[in-house]
Protein backbone atom coordinates (compact mmCIF):
# COMPACT_ATOMS: atom_id res chain seq x y z
CA UNK A 1 0.00 0.00 0.00
CA UNK A 2 1.37 3.47 -0.84
CA UNK A 3 -0.73 6.83 -0.67
CA UNK A 4 -0.04 10.20 0.91
CA UNK A 5 0.36 11.09 4.64
CA UNK A 6 0.44 14.35 6.41
CA UNK A 7 2.16 13.91 9.38
CA UNK A 8 2.72 16.88 12.16
CA UNK A 9 5.31 17.98 14.03
CA UNK A 10 8.44 17.20 11.68
CA UNK A 11 11.29 19.49 12.35
CA UNK A 12 12.64 16.56 14.20
CA UNK A 13 12.57 13.40 15.78
CA UNK A 14 9.81 11.24 15.59
CA UNK A 15 7.87 12.92 12.85
CA UNK A 16 11.17 13.98 10.90
CA UNK A 17 11.51 10.20 11.05
CA UNK A 18 8.58 8.95 10.08
CA UNK A 19 8.51 11.36 6.95
CA UNK A 20 11.51 10.14 5.67
CA UNK A 21 10.10 6.57 6.14
CA UNK A 22 7.09 7.17 4.13
CA UNK A 23 8.54 8.79 1.38
CA UNK A 24 11.77 6.14 1.40
CA UNK A 25 8.51 3.59 0.69
CA UNK A 26 7.18 5.19 -1.78
CA UNK A 27 4.69 7.65 -0.97
CA UNK A 28 3.88 11.15 -0.96
CA UNK A 29 3.80 13.03 2.30
CA UNK A 30 3.25 16.47 3.93
CA UNK A 31 5.35 16.86 6.23
CA UNK A 32 3.73 20.17 8.47
CA UNK A 33 6.29 22.11 10.70
CA UNK A 34 6.03 25.80 12.41
CA UNK A 35 8.86 26.63 10.90
CA UNK A 36 9.28 25.30 7.66
CA UNK A 37 11.55 27.69 6.08
CA UNK A 38 14.15 26.08 8.87
CA UNK A 39 14.18 22.97 7.11
CA UNK A 40 17.11 21.91 5.08
CA UNK A 41 16.69 18.57 4.13
CA UNK A 42 12.94 17.43 3.42
CA UNK A 43 12.83 20.29 0.98
CA UNK A 44 15.19 19.06 -1.15
CA UNK A 45 12.97 15.91 -1.58
CA UNK A 46 10.62 15.09 -4.86
CA UNK A 47 6.95 13.70 -3.30
CA UNK A 48 7.91 15.81 -0.18
CA UNK A 49 5.46 19.00 0.58
CA UNK A 50 7.41 20.62 3.17
CA UNK A 51 4.12 23.15 4.56
CA UNK A 52 3.54 25.56 7.97
CA UNK A 53 1.30 23.78 10.29
CA UNK A 54 1.11 24.96 13.91
CA UNK A 55 -1.76 23.02 15.48
CA UNK A 56 -2.52 25.94 17.63
CA UNK A 57 -3.66 28.20 14.24
CA UNK A 58 -7.19 26.78 13.07
CA UNK A 59 -6.59 28.72 9.92
CA UNK A 60 -2.87 27.28 9.63
CA UNK A 61 -4.12 23.97 9.49
CA UNK A 62 -7.06 24.24 7.16
CA UNK A 63 -3.98 25.28 4.61
CA UNK A 64 -1.89 22.84 5.24
CA UNK A 65 -4.84 20.25 4.53
CA UNK A 66 -5.85 22.16 1.66
CA UNK A 67 -2.54 23.36 -0.10
CA UNK A 68 -1.89 18.51 0.35
CA UNK A 69 -4.89 17.97 -1.39
CA UNK A 70 -3.96 20.52 -3.99
CA UNK A 71 -0.47 18.79 -4.42
CA UNK A 72 -1.14 14.97 -3.95
CA UNK A 73 -4.89 15.02 -4.51
CA UNK A 74 -5.42 13.20 -1.57
CA UNK A 75 -4.91 12.60 2.26
CA UNK A 76 -4.99 8.64 2.65
CA UNK A 77 -3.15 8.95 6.48
CA UNK A 78 -3.09 11.61 8.68
CA UNK A 79 -0.54 11.20 11.62
CA UNK A 80 -0.54 13.33 15.08
CA UNK A 81 2.73 13.79 16.07
CA UNK A 82 3.35 17.49 17.43
CA UNK A 83 3.55 17.21 21.10
CA UNK A 84 4.67 19.37 24.27
CA UNK A 85 5.04 18.64 27.77
CA UNK A 86 5.01 19.79 30.79
CA UNK A 87 6.30 18.58 34.07
CA UNK A 88 6.08 19.79 37.73
CA UNK A 89 4.20 20.04 40.39
CA UNK A 90 0.57 20.71 39.62
CA UNK A 91 0.55 23.61 42.22
CA UNK A 92 3.06 25.20 40.66
CA UNK A 93 1.84 24.99 37.33
CA UNK A 94 0.61 28.08 35.80
CA UNK A 95 -3.22 28.33 33.75
CA UNK A 96 -1.74 29.73 30.70
CA UNK A 97 1.05 26.19 31.11
CA UNK A 98 -1.86 23.78 31.85
CA UNK A 99 -3.71 25.68 28.63
CA UNK A 100 -0.62 25.44 26.29
CA UNK A 101 -0.03 22.06 27.26
CA UNK A 102 -3.70 20.87 26.34
CA UNK A 103 -3.97 23.31 23.27
CA UNK A 104 -1.16 21.89 21.76
CA UNK A 105 -1.56 17.52 22.78
CA UNK A 106 -5.28 17.67 22.72
CA UNK A 107 -7.37 20.44 20.90
CA UNK A 108 -4.24 20.51 18.46
CA UNK A 109 -5.44 16.73 17.95
CA UNK A 110 -9.27 17.73 17.57
CA UNK A 111 -8.55 20.41 15.26
CA UNK A 112 -6.13 18.64 12.98
CA UNK A 113 -8.46 15.60 12.51
CA UNK A 114 -11.81 17.55 12.04
CA UNK A 115 -9.79 19.54 9.48
CA UNK A 116 -9.12 16.22 7.48
CA UNK A 117 -12.50 14.61 7.83
CA UNK A 118 -14.29 16.33 5.77
CA UNK A 119 -11.79 14.97 2.95
CA UNK A 120 -11.69 11.57 4.53
CA UNK A 121 -15.53 11.28 4.40
CA UNK A 122 -15.61 12.50 1.19
CA UNK A 123 -14.20 9.23 -0.07
CA UNK A 124 -15.14 6.82 2.01
CA UNK A 125 -11.54 5.81 3.66
CA UNK A 126 -8.66 7.15 5.48
CA UNK A 127 -6.66 6.46 8.88
CA UNK A 128 -6.09 8.84 11.26
CA UNK A 129 -3.09 8.04 13.85
CA UNK A 130 -2.61 9.56 17.27
CA UNK A 131 0.80 9.41 18.62
CA UNK A 132 0.04 9.22 22.48
CA UNK A 133 2.80 8.55 24.73
CA UNK A 134 3.26 5.67 27.77
CA UNK A 135 2.04 7.95 29.46
CA UNK A 136 -1.58 8.19 28.12
CA UNK A 137 -1.74 4.90 29.87
CA UNK A 138 0.24 5.25 33.18
CA UNK A 139 1.38 8.01 35.31
CA UNK A 140 4.51 8.79 36.15
CA UNK A 141 5.51 11.77 38.93
CA UNK A 142 5.39 15.46 38.39
CA UNK A 143 3.90 14.73 34.95
CA UNK A 144 -0.37 15.04 36.12
CA UNK A 145 -0.40 17.23 33.32
CA UNK A 146 1.00 16.00 30.34
CA UNK A 147 -0.40 12.82 31.35
CA UNK A 148 -3.92 14.16 31.81
CA UNK A 149 -3.60 15.45 28.05
CA UNK A 150 -2.27 12.20 26.61
CA UNK A 151 -5.34 10.34 28.78
CA UNK A 152 -7.27 12.67 27.01
CA UNK A 153 -5.82 11.33 23.56
CA UNK A 154 -6.60 7.95 24.06
CA UNK A 155 -9.87 8.40 25.20
CA UNK A 156 -10.90 10.62 22.18
CA UNK A 157 -9.36 7.63 19.76
CA UNK A 158 -11.12 4.92 21.34
CA UNK A 159 -14.11 6.55 21.01
CA UNK A 160 -13.65 7.77 17.31
CA UNK A 161 -13.78 3.84 16.44
CA UNK A 162 -17.38 3.71 16.92
CA UNK A 163 -18.46 7.07 14.52
CA UNK A 164 -15.81 6.50 12.08
CA UNK A 165 -16.95 2.84 11.12
CA UNK A 166 -19.43 3.88 9.36
CA UNK A 167 -17.12 6.28 7.26
CA UNK A 168 -14.80 3.89 6.66
CA UNK A 169 -12.12 5.73 8.45
CA UNK A 170 -10.10 3.67 10.76
CA UNK A 171 -8.27 5.11 14.11
CA UNK A 172 -4.74 3.47 15.73
CA UNK A 173 -2.70 5.05 18.98
CA UNK A 174 1.07 5.07 18.67
CA UNK A 175 2.13 4.85 22.60
CA UNK A 176 6.09 5.22 22.85
CA UNK A 177 8.23 4.88 25.86
CA UNK A 178 11.11 7.09 26.23
CA UNK A 179 13.37 7.47 22.87
CA UNK A 180 15.85 9.86 22.08
CA UNK A 181 14.76 12.93 20.47
CA UNK A 182 14.70 16.85 21.19
CA UNK A 183 11.31 16.12 23.36
CA UNK A 184 13.27 16.53 26.37
CA UNK A 185 15.03 19.84 25.04
CA UNK A 186 12.80 21.48 22.76
CA UNK A 187 9.44 20.08 23.57
CA UNK A 188 9.32 19.84 27.55
CA UNK A 189 8.63 22.94 29.87
CA UNK A 190 10.54 22.22 33.50
CA UNK A 191 8.28 24.05 35.86
CA UNK A 192 10.55 24.98 39.03
CA UNK A 193 8.88 23.59 42.52
CA UNK A 194 9.85 27.42 43.38
CA UNK A 195 9.98 27.36 47.48
CA UNK A 196 7.86 24.51 48.10
CA UNK A 197 9.87 22.32 50.10
CA UNK A 198 7.52 19.36 49.86
CA UNK A 199 8.23 18.82 46.08
CA UNK A 200 11.95 19.44 46.28
CA UNK A 201 13.63 16.19 46.52
CA UNK A 202 11.14 15.06 44.05
CA UNK A 203 11.56 16.71 41.58
CA UNK A 204 15.33 16.37 41.77
CA UNK A 205 14.28 12.50 41.35
CA UNK A 206 12.57 13.21 38.22
CA UNK A 207 15.22 15.64 36.75
CA UNK A 208 17.91 12.48 37.15
CA UNK A 209 15.55 10.05 35.62
CA UNK A 210 15.17 12.27 33.24
CA UNK A 211 19.20 12.75 32.52
CA UNK A 212 19.47 9.17 32.84
CA UNK A 213 16.77 8.37 29.76
CA UNK A 214 19.91 9.38 27.16
CA UNK A 215 21.27 6.05 28.40
CA UNK A 216 19.09 3.62 27.51
CA UNK A 217 16.15 5.28 25.45
CA UNK A 218 15.11 4.00 22.10
CA UNK A 219 15.35 5.43 18.65
CA UNK A 220 12.86 7.65 17.01
CA UNK A 221 13.81 5.77 14.21
CA UNK A 222 11.72 2.78 16.05
CA UNK A 223 8.75 4.71 16.59
CA UNK A 224 8.67 5.53 13.07
CA UNK A 225 8.82 1.91 11.94
CA UNK A 226 5.78 1.40 14.09
CA UNK A 227 3.86 4.52 12.68
CA UNK A 228 4.64 3.13 8.94
CA UNK A 229 3.18 -0.80 10.32
CA UNK A 230 -0.02 0.79 11.81
CA UNK A 231 -0.26 2.38 8.62
CA UNK A 232 -0.14 -0.68 6.37
CA UNK A 233 -0.53 -3.84 8.32
CA UNK A 234 -4.65 -3.82 8.08
CA UNK A 235 -5.06 -4.97 11.27
CA UNK A 236 -7.99 -4.15 13.09
CA UNK A 237 -5.67 -2.82 16.31
CA UNK A 238 -6.23 0.14 18.41
CA UNK A 239 -2.93 0.57 20.38
CA UNK A 240 0.74 0.16 19.32
CA UNK A 241 2.63 0.48 22.15
CA UNK A 242 6.93 1.24 20.90
CA UNK A 243 9.72 0.48 23.38
CA UNK A 244 10.58 -2.25 26.07
CA UNK A 245 10.10 0.31 28.66
CA UNK A 246 6.38 0.64 27.25
CA UNK A 247 5.82 -3.03 27.05
CA UNK A 248 7.60 -3.55 30.38
CA UNK A 249 5.34 -1.36 32.22
CA UNK A 250 1.96 -2.04 30.50
CA UNK A 251 2.20 -5.21 31.28
CA UNK A 252 3.74 -4.87 35.24
CA UNK A 253 0.55 -2.39 35.19
CA UNK A 254 -2.11 -4.68 34.05
CA UNK A 255 -0.68 -6.88 36.57
CA UNK A 256 -0.51 -5.05 39.63
CA UNK A 257 -3.35 -3.54 42.04
CA UNK A 258 -3.71 0.56 42.31
CA UNK A 259 -1.61 0.54 45.61
CA UNK A 260 1.07 -2.28 44.74
CA UNK A 261 1.56 -0.37 41.03
CA UNK A 262 2.12 3.41 42.95
CA UNK A 263 4.60 1.66 45.42
CA UNK A 264 6.70 0.22 42.63
CA UNK A 265 7.17 3.35 41.02
CA UNK A 266 7.78 5.20 44.10
CA UNK A 267 9.95 2.42 45.09
CA UNK A 268 11.81 2.99 42.02
CA UNK A 269 12.61 6.72 41.79
CA UNK A 270 13.32 6.58 45.61
CA UNK A 271 10.59 8.93 46.31
CA UNK A 272 10.02 7.32 49.30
Amino acid sequence: MVGTVLITGCSSGIGKSAAVLFHRMGWNVIATMRAPDTEGELNLLDGMLVSRLDVTDKEGIKVAVKAGIDRFGDIDVLVNNAGYGVIGPLESISDDSIRREFDVNFFGVVDVIKAVLPHMRANKKGLIINVSSLGGRVTSPYSSIYCASKFAVEGLTEALQYELHPCGIKVKLIEPGAHKTRFFKDSMERIPESDINEYMSGMDKIDYAIRDLEGWAGKPEDVAKTIYKAATDGADRLRYPVGKDAEKLLKRREEMTDAEYKNMIAKELGLW
